[in-house]
């Protein structure tokens, strides 16, 4: 079976009743838990974003802070899982102010792990790959933005 492509299937979503798109809606979040999540993000916390960033920056938090330290084999695997997570959230916003912030923060928390960054190279990749992530996104950002953000990315740096 091939996918339709998004345009007809708005085409097609326009012609469907109220009842029908929601049975459609609930019908897809049972599929996936990331359809599950969007929606949710859709419904509940799309209006308060200050409150979702809040709440992606807490799970980061918690997530450095239940790192295995014992090898940096460890530390590069749960970053990158962190890292996918973070991602996933940032999607789910698709608003730049959102990703800048959540990558920030990120990329603060990394800088705060020990054994420290700095002497396992794939690490200070995933460091640099962020920073330069954050510093194109910024130059999208109004000026004022920007001018506060690359405040914070300088204390970075």
């Amino acid at each position: 079976m091939k996918a339709a492509t998004v345009r007809e299937l708005k085409i097609e979503l326009n012609n469907c009743s109220q009842q029908e798109l929601v049975a459609l809606c609930l019908r897809l979040s049972k599929f996936k838990k990331e359809n599950k999540e969007l929606l949710t993000y859709l419904l509940y916390e799309a209006s308060e974003e200050d409150t979702y960033i809040a709440s992606v920056q807490q799970e980061i938090t918690k997530e450095f802070g239940l790192i295995n330290t014992s090898s940096y084999y460890y530390i590069k695997k749960s970053v990158r899982k962190i890292l996918r997570i973070s991602k996933k959230y940032i999607r789910y916003s698709g608003k730049k102010e959102t990703e800048v912030e959540i990558l920030l923060h990120f990329c603060s928390e990394l800088k705060k792990v020990r054994p420290s960054i700095k002497n396992n190279r794939m690490l200070t990749n995933i460091y640099d790959r962020q920073i330069n992530s954050i510093t194109k996104t910024i130059g999208t950002l109004h000026e004022d933005l920007q001018y506060d953000y690359e405040l914070v990315l300088d204390s970075l740096v």
